[in-house]
């Protein structure tokens, strides 16, 4: 989901990353607060102040975003949903889960501890306000403060809307999901609830920028746009974990497998191989052994007047956790790692002997049959 992203620190056991795409959120955070909040709330300070100010309040901003994801993470741990860690981007920040939760209770759970958080953490801030503003602290201290306090308070009402995957989706779709115990049917409401949400967004960031709101009107409408695209991805993958879910890799493999060899020009693997047959990874075997694999993105990185004199096996990816698979592994948790590699093709291997390759279009034609005889 996040290409862009760096790693910060660890907290009770999870990563926190921080994607490019929130230096963004932080710069205008700083600037709005710094040029027009705070100089709203109290006037005549310098303009450095305000910075300073504005600073301090996006810093905070962070932390009350980590603060909040942290304990989706831990409620989701505590029902033992693997978590991959947090991650901050351009629409706040988003506790990333590798499964879909197990029961209506722990997504309930889950999903009501991150609001329950920010509501906390907004009476904390109150509560320090109030305690600090009889001491002779700076103004500008006690603004930042108290700005932190509202702004928890907003983090908490905005992530309680019905659009999933906002919280409140999710709590929507837990109480489907009790009510019917039908899971499926519980994300399509919720996700449709969701993308009706989005575009009302879109439609209200429109008419904003129309109106001469021209950058409340893009965050509206991006935001919008965000949501609409995550609510259908989140019924996608619903999908795909009901139709995928217990079915072993073995049953969507091919067997009939083109290989390669190392000693084979890259030249002769472009010609003859991947213009050949279309495929944009293939098996390294050298004498019936599996070495590992060539792909495109090896081919990339290779000077075009070099490819005549170049081995495959000069530039072969060895056998990985990345590039294999199981041919008893899951077929849901081998389209989660096509996903997180970007791959759309996978080995499958057993006792280091390939057996066949499971491909992403594979699995998507399975999906689409089965989808247009079912339903």
């Amino acid at each position: 989901m996040f290409e862009n992203r760096v790693s910060l620190f660890k907290i009770l056991g999870f990563q926190v990353w921080m994607d490019s795409s929130w230096l963004v959120l932080a710069l205008l955070i700083t600037w709005s607060l710094a040029s027009g909040y705070f100089p709203s709330e109290i006037a005549g300070l310098s303009k450095n102040t305000y910075w300073l100010m504005g600073a301090f309040g996006a810093v905070g901003i962070f932390g009350s975003i980590v603060f909040h994801e942290l304990w989706h993470s831990l409620i989701a741990r505590r029902y033992g949903m693997p978590m991959e860690g947090i991650t901050l981007f351009i629409f706040g920040g988003v506790a990333e889960m590798s499964d879909e939760p197990p029961s209506a209770r722990a997504e309930f759970m889950m999903a009501i501890a991150g609001p329950a958080s920010s509501i906390a953490l907004s009476i904390g801030f109150f509560g320090l306000h109030s305690v600090l503003g009889k001491t002779l602290l700076p103004a500008p201290v006690l603004a930042v403060i108290y700005y932190l306090s509202f702004i928890n308070v907003l983090l908490a009402a905005f992530n309680l809307l019905p659009g999933f995957p906002l919280d409140g989706g999710r709590l929507l779709r837990s109480a489907l999901w009790a009510w019917k115990n039908n899971f499926r049917w519980a994300t399509s409401i919720a996700s449709r609830t969701g993308s009706a949400f989005g575009i009302s967004l879109i439609i209200l960031g429109l008419f904003t920028f129309i109106t001469g709101n021209i950058i409340g009107g893009i965050w509206y409408f991006l935001i919008g746009s965000f949501l609409r695209n995550a609510a259908r991805a989140s019924l996608q993958q619903a999908v795909f974990k009901q139709y995928l879910q217990g079915e072993a890799v073995a049953k969507f493999m091919n067997p009939e497998i083109i290989t390669v060899t190392p000693e084979i020009t890259v030249e002769n693997l472009v010609d003859n191989f991947i213009y050949k047959h279309h495929f944009k990874m293939f098996p390294v075997l050298d004498d019936e052994r599996l070495v590992g694999c060539v792909s495109t993105s090896q081919v990339k990185e290779i000077n075009r007047a070099e490819w005549p004199g170049t081995r495959v096996g000069d530039i072969a990816e060895s056998c990985t956790d990345d590039n294999t698979i199981s041919p008893d592994t899951d077929a849901m948790d081998a389209l989660i790692e096509m996903n997180r590699t970007g791959r759309s093709r996978l080995m499958v291997v057993e006792d280091d002997k390939l057996l066949g390759l499971i491909s992403l279009r594979d699995l998507l034609q399975f999906l689409s049959l089965k989808l247009d005889l079912e339903n």
